[in-house]
């Protein structure tokens, strides 16, 4: 594969009229994310040279989907489509481009749905569409009807459970899968499947069940069997199973093990297990080695988070306008949301799909003035340090890798987490409640502030390195890989914009 800059000067020096050579060099480029270059270069070779080159439209459509441009990539795909009706991808992009510009879209995939029946991504998008509609108990009903025919579809099973959290909590997220499993109780995908929604949904009890069910014919629960029991608080029990357990050999399986020791008070065991090397997302390592170097008073922390321009508060409320209308559109969002199986919400209900590349022009305003924040942020920080999860040496493209508006009320809060994919992940304070006194509510006075290092659930002693005090109107950014959650608050509301900035390759 080209370098970036190799894939950019190939893009440059292919003629206007080579269609064909174009599509490749935009394709190269395209893979090393240099979606305004080739936007750039197709826009006029489209217009003047290739007006009837469906592939240049949708490669023109890519380009403009990966910027966040949802309603030019709409229309670049449905220009593409006209060239070549009846292609079932292309009705499937229109119809997912449409979705996440916020327009309606429940209609377009089932034009999608009618040329590709087969496709479960296709069905997933539009229970997705359904839900921003308002149709969440017929998007529930579809899916409930396509797993009764097909109990094999693991992301049906899982999309069902997730819809179920957001639209009707009160009822059991993982009724499609149970009835799967009833159906054909031998069937060890379907478990492991059933046991993974479970953890995901931190239903441990119901996760721990699931593993003794399966344990007799796969000896290999045994490790979900010690993760279930450390979760569920039995932490002597765990240990002594994962004592007889064979050495962990991945991240993800480490990660479970060092959860068991740090609240054992282990650490100095806890440390030897990070030096070990392990297969798989070690990534997702590095917000244990900052826990534990703090609590072992290992200098490696200082190095890894200890400088204070790696997390940053900017004001960007001038940048807005009217940041009221910015708080509308979003209540507008929630009215449509709920609280998902997986995040880290409590009391509160988190939008769905990628809040900034929405077509409304309150969230188009803030996502330019949030890009611009995040580039003066990566701007003052420290020189690259190798082998630095942060302090990288490549720092471009700047692109979203997702993003989202949490509306917390009346004492809600998020649980400390971290976002191991991301690089810089972020809040953005939109609308806050009224202060309140008295001990009830401040917690030291930082009722509802942003804190940076606490894992409360594992240490519940360790105070927070850093904190954030929320002002409307300011966006905090920080390290993905870093600790953070917030404090609870008494009554209204707390509305926020996050989002995550993807790694630079």
């Amino acid at each position: 594969m080209p370098t970036r800059s190799e894939a950019l000067a190939r893009l440059a020096r292919v003629p206007g009229d080579d269609a064909d050579g174009l599509h490749r060099a935009a394709s190269a480029a395209m893979a090393q994310g240099c979606h305004e270059e080739v936007r750039t270069r197709l826009l006029p070779a489209v217009a003047e040279h290739h007006p009837d080159h469906a592939g240049l439209w949708q490669m023109l459509a890519l380009a403009c989907r990966g910027l966040g441009e949802s309603a030019e990539a709409t229309r670049a795909f449905a220009r593409a489509a006209e060239l070549r009706p009846g292609d079932p991808l292309l009705a499937h992009s229109i119809a997912r481009t449409t979705l996440e510009g916020g327009g309606e879209a429940v209609a377009l995939f089932e034009k999608a749905v009618a040329l590709a029946p087969g496709d479960g991504s296709v069905r997933l998008g539009r229970a997705a569409a359904q839900l921003a509609e308002g149709k969440a108990d017929q998007a529930r009903d579809d899916l409930a009807r396509l797993l009764a025919q097909a109990p094999g579809w693991l992301e049906g099973h899982a999309a069902y459970a997730n819809l179920t959290a957001i639209a009707a909590p009160d009822e059991d997220p993982m009724a499609t899968i149970d009835l799967a499993l009833a159906s054909y109780p031998g069937e060890t995908v379907l478990l492991q499947q059933a046991i993974a929604m479970a953890m995901n949904a931190r239903d441990y009890a119901r996760a721990a069940a699931l593993v003794a069910r399966g344990l007799g014919r796969d000896p290999a629960l045994r490790r979900l069997e010690a993760v279930c029991a450390a979760e569920l608080g039995r932490d002597a029990e765990a240990r002594e199973i994962f004592g007889r357990l064979p050495a962990a050999t991945t991240a993800s399986e480490a990660i479970w093990e060092l959860r068991n020791l740090v609240r054992l008070g282990r650490y100095q065991e806890s440390a030897a297990l990070l030096e070990r090397h392990f297969s798989g997302d070690v990534r997702t390592l590095w917000p244990y080695r900052a826990l534990v170097w703090r609590l072992t008073g290992d200098p490696r922390w200082e190095w890894l988070e200890g400088d204070d321009r790696l997390i940053a508060t900017y004001d960007i409320a001038g940048e807005l306008g009217d940041i009221a209308e910015l708080a509308e559109c979003l209540r507008d969002l929630h009215r449509r949301s709920g609280q998902h199986i997986d995040q880290s919400v409590r009391g509160g209900s988190q939008t769905d799909g990628n809040l900034l590349i929405r077509s409304e022009e309150p969230i188009r305003r803030l996502r330019r003035a949030l890009l611009g924040a995040v580039r003066e942020h990566v701007a003052q920080l420290p020189p690259a340090i190798d082998g630095h999860p942060t302090l990288v040496d490549e720092r471009e493209p700047l692109r979203i890798a997702g993003s989202w508006s949490v509306r917390l009320v009346d004492s809600g809060f998020h649980v400390d987490h971290v976002h191991p994919q991301g690089w810089f992940s972020s809040a953005f304070y939109v609308a806050l409640p009224e202060k309140e006194k008295g001990p009830a509510f401040s917690e030291d006075g930082r009722a509802g502030w942003l804190s940076f290092g606490e894992n409360r659930e594992l240490v519940p002693n360790l105070e927070a390195f850093r904190w954030v005090e929320p002002r409307a109107g300011t966006l905090a950014l920080f390290p993905s890989i870093t600790w953070h959650g917030t404090r609870p608050f008494g009554r209204g509301e707390r509305m926020t914009v996050a989002f995550d900035i993807a790694l630079p390759r």
